[in-house]
């Protein structure tokens, strides 16, 4: 993949990166990623920049919010909710939960994998196995829960359907609204 990174003058850098998933010219504004146009396959360079430029306002209007989350995100990582845990003792932590609230719900599981992962709190395979990421024993305990029991759940159903959410909502109240709060910690994922 070609990459190329431009001067924007009051934007600063941008990258622009050839892609061959991209369909047309996309940008974007990603945490300590900065901007960047995914460029298609058969789009010159040139005809990347002059777009970049013609979005320099719009780019402009979302850069303070970029900043913000950095900063937020530089804050909690040296001040996080859980403090510095180390790996064992986190993994204890988490798998004595799952064990916990596996065994009060009747929701069992195969095995349990606990990982430090970049994009995700947790998943579940078909297979039941659960993964859980490191960092959810550094969030508030009513989070950390809540991300467990969202896995444990998916051990009876694979999938985000309404069906899915009714059960989270018999085992845990206000599903949704813990959910969105959640994703406002997914900052601790994005290094």
């Amino acid at each position: 993949m070609k990459k190329k990174k431009v001067l924007i003058s009051g934007v600063g850098e941008v990258l622009l990166e050839q892609s061959i998933r991209a369909k047309h010219m996309n940008l974007s504004i990603r945490p300590f990623r900065g901007v960047r146009v995914a460029v298609p396959k058969g789009v010159s360079f040139a005809s990347a920049e002059a777009f970049a430029r013609s979005r320099s306002q719009w780019i402009l209007k979302h850069l303070p919010k970029l900043q913000a989350i950095e900063k937020e995100a530089a804050r909690r990582q040296n001040d996080p909710p859980g403090g510095n845990i180390d790996r064992k003792t986190g993994r204890r932590i988490l798998v004595q939960r799952l064990n916990e609230l596996s065994e009060k719900h009747g929701l069992p599981y195969n095995r349990v994998f606990v990982k430090n992962q970049k994009t995700r709190w947790g998943s579940c395979s078909e297979k039941k196995n659960i993964n859980l990421n490191i960092n959810l024993v550094r969030l508030p305990r009513a989070l950390m829960d809540y991300a467990i029991m969202h896995e444990l759940v998916h051990t009876q159903i694979l999938n985000h359907s309404s069906q899915f959410w009714a059960l989270l909502e018999k085992f845990v109240k206000n599903a949704r609204l813990l959910d969105r709060e959640l994703q406002q910690y997914s900052l601790f994922l994005i290094r």
